[in-house]
């Protein structure tokens, strides 16, 4: 038998047959055997075996297991994480859910506020839906592109924050099943964007233009009715704000102050000053700035505190005796020496407060303290002063009253100083205020608010601010629609209709993105209680019968049209949060792998906790 070089011969014990065995099974069967030898010669062999780092090149038994085995690319770091593929999709899918869930509570006129407390214990309570986003601190990566939308919203719009983070969230939800079937993202994200580009052709086409006229005959009528209709866009963005049982007073208040401004409408040519104390409706609209007396010295209530057409003098300029530095040293030889020193830092503040004087200023504001030698001067002269004024205040005095900010007073000439028709100082509440009225070079204005809790005066500026951005884009956005999910009814059924119309697979996704729009009127019946199903299955059927502009009517459980109720919006908001939440949902789906980098080393503490710098190892309880 020793001839047979390919196979080997076993006899049977029962049968007494020689059994024969091929080289194969010889190779196999001399394999086992030298794993079980490595397995009792190195018992740590064996987890080696089956972990990847076994099939690393460092490992010397791979060419006795595979030498066909493809040596593998090492290219990220040890601890790296990365996920792709299905999972990794729907995983981000599901991150987005969650932080819509955070906000879908806020939408509409009976959403719910949230409270929210950060690190440091300060408490804010807000239901603006890039307020509460901004506080949440997201930290999934994916999810952030939510964040970013609603902040971009705030910022270009100032309303439907919510509103746009729901949509996305909604977008990818009916999205979902088609990508664990394994439609290719790229097909989905196209579809979206001919679905977006059809949404908001069909916005322009069915917004109502604001009427406007170069006939002077019809110019106060025209100012009128444009005024109404900015007041409806305000109080349709206060609705769903703390204040919205006052918000036919702060709409008028608020229209009246961006029409107080000039044509590029600035925002910030609004200021906003909030008092504790008093009743909302004790707030009041400035035709001018106003800000918060500083602190003062004593000779303060000696100055006048009004002035009809004064030159205001803006300074950053320090009008006290300065204190010596640290480590400073004069060294003199008599005390008339020293007196002289004395003297001339005397001089030196009276040449500057003397300059102030003959240059002609009743107002003296500066953002540096103004000393009570100072005060003392200027009020024996009949001027008014105001130190450690705010940077932002004096900024917009400047861009009010003309002038410039100087940072001496060597040349303060007429057309550095600024002019106001009237300079007061009046009684807020517990505070003093001093204001300027009249201002000539630009048209600003101030709103002082009153109110009762800080975190409720907060919300109540928050809320003026959407309102602002509102009317400021019906200026300048000549077109309005219907809101209280009118326009998303709309919008679904026309894609509804024209998905009906193609063929494949854009038919089906089409169709999903018109499913997702009724996600704002649903919510808004469920933020108020109503029966979501049953009003939208009305709003179907109104829709179907073309009534255009129906919507939910939150005040009587049913649908109304919400056109004629005076239910509007810009039609700039609705087309810039379809644009941002489809974006958004195609940048999600367009996103295959996730790849993670390890920590750094030097990102932890060095060793382990309770060590070093002295420190001994904590008891065991």
């Amino acid at each position: 038998m020793v001839g047979v070089p390919h196979s080997l011969l076993f006899c049977s014990r029962r049968s007494k047959l020689p059994l024969r065995l091929c080289s194969s099974s010889v190779q196999c069967f001399l394999l086992f055997l030298t794993i079980i030898r490595k397995l009792l010669l190195q018992p740590t062999w064996f987890p080696r075996l089956i972990s990847p780092v076994f099939f690393s090149p460092s490992a010397s038994f791979l060419s006795t297991i595979s030498p066909l085995q493809p040596t593998p690319v090492i290219l990220l770091k040890e601890g790296t994480d990365t996920s792709q593929g299905i999972p990794q999709l729907i995983s981000n899918i599901n991150a987005c859910q969650v932080v819509a869930e955070a906000v879908r509570t806020t939408l509409g006129p009976r959403g719910m506020d949230k409270l929210m407390v950060d690190g440091r214990g300060k408490a804010t309570i807000s239901n603006d839906g890039a307020t509460i986003l901004k506080l949440l601190d997201v930290v999934h990566p994916a999810a952030k592109t939510l964040v970013d939308i609603a902040r971009s919203q705030d910022a270009e719009v100032g309303d439907g924050t919510t509103s746009v983070t729901l949509l996305a969230s909604e977008f990818l939800k009916q999205l979902k099943p088609y990508v664990e079937e394994g439609l290719h993202p790229q097909t989905i994200i196209r579809a979206f964007r001919t679905a977006t580009n059809l949404a908001v052709n069909k916005i322009n086409e069915i917004a109502v233009p604001v009427k406007k006229d170069d006939n002077k005959a019809s110019e106060n009528g025209q100012l009128e009715e444009q005024r109404q209709l900015l007041e409806k866009c305000a109080s349709t963005a206060l609705n769903s704000k703390l204040i919205a049982d006052q918000k036919e007073f702060f709409s008028k208040m608020v229209v009246d102050a961006v029409m107080s401004l000039d044509e590029l409408l600035s925002l910030k040519m609004i200021g906003i000053k909030k008092v504790q104390g008093g009743a909302l409706e004790e707030s009041q609209l400035i035709s001018g700035v106003a800000f918060k007396k500083t602190f003062s010295y004593a000779g303060f209530e000696m100055q006048p505190k009004r002035y009809d057409n004064p030159k205001i003098a803006l300074l950053n300029v320090e009008l006290e005796l300065k204190a010596e530095k640290e480590n400073a040293e004069v060294r003199v030889k008599n005390v008339e020496d020293y007196q002289a020193i004395v003297d001339a830092e005397w001089n030196i503040l009276y040449d500057k407060l003397e300059k102030i004087h003959l240059s002609g200023a009743k107002v003296v504001l500066s953002k540096l303290p103004i000393g009570d030698v100072a005060t003392q001067y200027f009020a024996d002269r009949d001027l008014f002063c105001a130190g450690r004024v705010q940077e932002e205040d004096l900024k917009r005095t400047m861009m009010a009253c003309g002038g410039s900010i100087q940072t001496s007073v060597g040349a303060l000439t007429d057309d550095v100083l600024g002019h106001c028709e009237l300079f007061e100082e009046v009684q807020v509440g517990g505070e003093r205020y001093n204001f300027l009225k009249g201002c000539t070079k630009a048209k600003t204005c101030t709103i002082i608010l009153r109110g009762g809790a800080e975190q409720f005066t907060e919300e109540t500026e928050r809320s003026l601010h959407d309102a602002i951005m509102i009317v400021r884009r019906a200026m300048k956005n000549d077109s309005i629609v219907a809101g209280g999910g009118a326009i998303e009814m709309e919008l679904s059924k026309y894609l509804r209709d024209y998905s009906r119309t193609i063929p494949g697979k854009q038919q089906l996704l089409i169709g999903a993105y018109a499913k997702a729009l009724e996600i704002i009127p649903r919510q808004l019946c469920d933020n108020a209680g109503f029966d979501a199903t049953n009003i939208l299955n009305k709003l179907r059927a109104k829709h179907a019968q073309g009534g255009m502009w129906y919507g939910v009517d939150i005040n009587n459980e049913d649908i109304s049209d919400n056109y004629a109720t005076c239910v509007w919006e810009p039609s700039i908001v609705r087309i810039n949060a379809l644009t941002a939440a489809s974006e958004a949902a195609c940048l999600i789906l367009s996103v295959d792998e996730t790849i993670k980098n390890p920590r750094s080393s030097v990102d932890g503490p060095p060793g382990g906790a309770g060590r070093g710098r002295g420190r001994g190892r904590p008891h065991a309880h």
